[in-house]
């Protein structure tokens, strides 16, 4: 059965759990650095979001030449704040955890970092916007049916 308890259909039951879940008590590992480990999701979805700025919606917020390379290293931060996270809780298990999430994300990253070198390749520029207006007259999924 559905959640139907707020709003119509439960549309408003997500928001709803998830004040629940802010409010109920904090827990904190024993012997854990306090600081580091509280502050690194917090700087994590700072720099997930900071990504928002460099994507050439409607309208953008910075047009640069070296978008794509703000993109790369954004989403590069996160590997550290992970890392600080599973390095501050003083568990050599987070540790472990952290490291391989580190090393999937840096494998992913790099083949990631590929793909946009050969469409950076094509246009000449490395202008998210520049990317975006040369897919007006035809996709890269039609130009690089392997790389997409």
């Amino acid at each position: 059965k559905s959640p139907n308890k707020l709003g119509l259909g439960g549309f408003l039951q997500p928001f709803a759990d998830a004040i629940k879940l802010f409010t109920k008590e904090q827990t904190f590992p024993y012997m854990s650095n306090y600081l580091p480990y509280y502050l690194a999701p917090v700087i994590s979805l700072s720099v997930s979001l900071l990504v928002w700025i460099a994507l050439p919606w409607g309208f953008t917020f910075i047009n640069s030449d070296l978008m794509v390379l703000f993109f790369l290293c954004c989403i590069s931060m996160g590997v550290y704040t992970l890392m600080a996270a599973g390095w501050s809780s003083n568990s050599k298990y987070s540790l472990l955890g952290a490291l391989r999430a580190v090393a999937q994300t840096v494998s992913y990253e790099v083949s990631l970092a590929l793909i946009l070198l050969s469409f950076i390749l094509l246009i000449s520029s490395f202008s998210l916007f520049n990317m975006v207006n040369y897919q007006s007259y035809i996709w890269f999924l039609y130009i690089s049916p392997i790389l997409s």
